[in-house]
Formats: structure tokens, C-alpha cells, sequence
């Protein structure tokens, strides 16, 4: 997106604001389609669950991943409807509900779906046979995830040493186990997770074979890493990698699945955000913009990660610190960002910003959320 289009978005519709380039999301997809050819995408909805994104990626040819209910609804309500299908093989190809752990109340409510299921341990599979009877299951186990910038693996997942009898249980209460499940964590920058994660569920797929019980879904979670910077590796060679392993490993008739978020939207959107403020604090020239980290930079907080600042106005740089707009001393939203000299009502843009942050967006000092501008839907 140029800085024209971002400066006109601005004088339309004021600061700050969000804005997310559909086309973006509609290439990344490809992308993903054409790396990984026998991988179908289901899309990490809690990277960004703007209605109007679930409704691209559907158009595009996506499923969905979703962890509450709520997102289970989103996706069920924006999604067109396909008459001519049953309504259980339209949910099982559409959705699947990532989160191992699952309230009752969620269970009850998702029953009637006859939805695919995620789970790790024998309390939640007990809880979905009493609840959710009509659910297939997919069972997740816990892989390495090393090098991953969000750890998932001490929260989720059941080590391949217990798997098969969690397997085995699930078909003695009158369950069925679809499949397996593995995520080598957010953001995953070391490859050779997937390689093991692989192997490890390939292992456990043939002794569920050995014990009478086939294993028809392979969905190999997310992770996927995109290129903030230059020390990530380009998704080519992890695809390169996953695809040897993929044919090496397992029979051409397993469905495999993944579950990619970060990677189709994160490209996708670009911040803009007015400086409200200035000052200089120990020598170093201090920015205020009227955006901050309980809003749309709320992925400094939770998702460990860093977004650069960059100026319309052109000029020699110097090292700047830039503030979020509200009174908490942990609203820093960059300490050594290169910037040239501005002044106030300047603006200032972010790219690649498109997941987990004004998805997460709150009210916190009362400051609304920014506003967010959807360009070629």
C-alpha cells in the first residue's frame, strides 16, 4: 500500500486507523495453496476475526480454525451457504475447533453441528462423550516448540506415550477419533519443529493402525512464520521441508490440514496513528501518538512482538522514543525507533500489522479502538 492511499484513508476517515488490503490476504493465501499443494488452510480466526476477512478466505477456497464458540458463530453466520451439501459435511469441512479444552456449556451448544473436535487429556474426552456425543475428535499432542516466539506446547497437548490409549478410549465410550493434531508454536522460525512434530505423529498414526483404529486427518497446526524481518527464513524452504515429510511419511489418502493465522493477514494491514505530543526526556526526543499498546500495537504486550515506525516526512534521522496515548508507564510502543524530525498532528505508520493486534484491541483510559478501513474486498 503506498503512503498516498494510507495518507488518503487518513483524510477520510481521521486517526488512528487500521487499514487491510484484501488483495494482500487473497496472495497470501495462494502463496500458502501453492507452497503446501496437498494442505488444506483452515484459518486461525483468532489472528484476526474481522467478518469481512472470514468472508475473503472463504471466497478464496479457506476452512476455518476456530477456539470459542463465538468464532464458531462468526464463521458460521458469514460464510455463504451451500444447499446442496449436508449440513455435518459442510461443518466438518469448514470449521474445526482447535481448543483442547472446551467449557460445557460450549460443548452443548456446539452438539447439534456434529462438529470436529480438538482434545488432550481423559477429562475433556469424558466431558465431550457426556456433552457433545455426536462430535468426531482430533487428538493433540504436545511436539516441540523450540525457537517458537509463542510456547504452546506446556499449555496443550498429550505426550505420544499416552496418545494411543487416549485414542483407545475415545472408540471404547463410542467416540470416534478422527484425527491428529500437533502445533509447534507461534511464529515458529525453527523448522526442524515440523520435521519432529511429523515424525511424532506419523509414529502414533501406525500404532492406532496396529490396534485397529485408521487415523484419516493429519492437521498440522500453525506457526507458519512470516518475514518481519530479515533473520526470518522465507516459507519456501519450511514448505520445502514439510513436503518431503509429508511424502515420505504418510499414505496419499490422509487429509492433511493446517492451521495458518499469522501468515495470511499479519502482511495485510498497515497502521496509521497522529502525533499528539512531543518532548525530551534525558536527551532523547519522545513522540505520543493517539494509538498504544492496549489497542492496536497490543501485540508488544502478548505476542512478543515489535513493530517499526515509519514517517511520511522525509529528513536526517535520529533514535526516538515513541509513547502510546494513555497513562500507563507501559504504553511504550518503540524506546529506538530512527525517525526524522517531526512535529505534532505528523503521522506516523506501522506495517504488517494485520495479526493479533486490533483484533485485541479494548477501551482501556476510554480510548476507542482505531478505526479500520477494508480496501479491495
Amino acid at each position: 500500500m503506498t503512503t498516498k492511499q494510507l495518507q488518503a484513508v487518513v483524510q477520510r476517515h481521521g486517526t488512528p486507523v487500521v487499514v487491510i488490503d484484501h488483495e494482500v490476504i487473497r496472495q497470501n493465501y495462494a502463496s500458502f495453496c501453492r507452497h503446501l499443494p496437498k494442505v488444506q488452510a483452515y484459518y486461525a480466526v483468532k489472528a484476526n476475526p474481522a467478518p469481512e476477512i472470514v468472508r475473503t478466505l472463504y471466497k478464496a477456497g479457506a476452512s476455518f480454525d476456530v477456539a470459542s464458540l463465538p468464532e464458531f458463530l462468526l464463521v458460521h453466520k458469514n460464510i455463504e451457504r451451500l444447499p446442496a451439501r449436508k449440513r455435518q459435511d459442510f461443518i466438518w469441512d469448514k470449521i474445526i475447533y482447535a481448543n483442547p479444552i472446551k467449557p460445557q456449556e460450549t460443548l452443548k451448544a456446539l452438539d447439534q453441528y456434529k462438529p470436529l473436535l480438538t482434545y488432550d487429556n481423559p477429562e475433556e474426552l469424558h466431558k465431550i462423550k457426556r456433552y457433545a456425543p455426536h462430535a468426531g475428535l482430533v487428538l493433540r499432542l504436545r511436539v516441540p516448540n523450540t525457537g517458537s516466539v509463542v510456547e504452546l506446547s506446556s499449555k496443550f497437548g498429550c505426550d505420544t506415550g499416552e496418545a494411543v490409549d487416549l485414542i483407545l478410549e475415545a472408540f471404547r465410550i463410542g467416540l470416534v477419533v478422527e484425527g491428529l493434531s500437533f502445533h509447534v508454536g507461534s511464529q515458529c522460525t525453527n523448522f526442524d519443529n515440523f520435521v519432529q512434530a511429523l515424525n511424532m505423529a506419523a509414529a502414533v498414526i501406525r500404532e492406532a493402525a496396529s490396534r485397529g483404529h485408521e487415523i484419516k486427518i493429519l492437521d498440522i497446526g500453525g506457526g507458519f512464520p512470516v518475514h518481519y524481518d530479515t533473520h526470518v527464513k522465507p516459507f519456501h524452504l519450511l514448505a520445502r521441508k514439510i513436503n518431503a515429510e509429508i511424502e515420505r511419511l504418510f499414505t496419499p489418502g490422509i487429509e492433511i490440514l493446517a492451521e495458518p493465522g499469522r501468515f495470511l493477514v499479519a502482511t495485510a494491514a498497515t497502521s496509521v496513528a497522529r502525533i499528539i505530543g512531543k518532548a525530551v526526556r534525558d536527551g532523547k526526543t519522545c513522540y505520543y501518538i493517539d494509538d498504544s499498546v492496549y489497542h492496536t500495537f497490543s501485540g508488544i504486550v502478548f505476542d512478543h512482538c515489535q513493530y517499526h515506525l515509519k514517517a511520511f516526512k522525509k529528513g536526517v534521522t535520529e533514535m526516538c522514543t515513541v509513547f502510546g496515548q494513555t497513562c500507563d508507564g507501559m504504553d511504550t510502543i518503540a524506546q529506538s525507533e530512527q525517525l526524522p524530525p517531526l512535529d505534532i498532528d505528523d503521522l506516523l505508520y506501522s506495517e504488517d500489522i494485520g495479526a493479533y493486534s486490533n483484533a485485541s484491541s479494548t477501551w482501556f483510559n476510554g480510548f476507542p479502538p482505531a478505526k479500520v478501513v477494508h480496501m479491495n474486498q
